[in-house]
């Protein structure tokens, strides 16, 4: 079974914007609503699988979009 994560944003365009970089760079990420358990300031999150994580990271920081975290779900 595929575990899943979440990453976390302050704004919605960010997490708009680090779907669209993460799908262009071969990780699969859906925008979704944030999950009850978890809180931000945005209403919107990306879902990508835990095993990407490490690579998502990498990938945002290097294109400057910024994050609030990244929670197992």
């Amino acid at each position: 079974m595929e575990q899943y994560s979440v990453i976390l944003f302050h704004s919605p365009n960010h997490s708009i914007w680090s779907a669209k970089v993460l799908k262009k760079n071969g990780i699969d990420s859906k925008m979704i609503p944030i999950p009850r358990n978890f809180s931000s300031d945005c209403g919107y999150c990306v879902r990508i699988l835990s095993s990407d994580a490490p690579v998502a990271e990498e990938i945002m920081k290097k294109n400057g979009i910024e994050y609030d975290r990244i929670e197992k779900m």
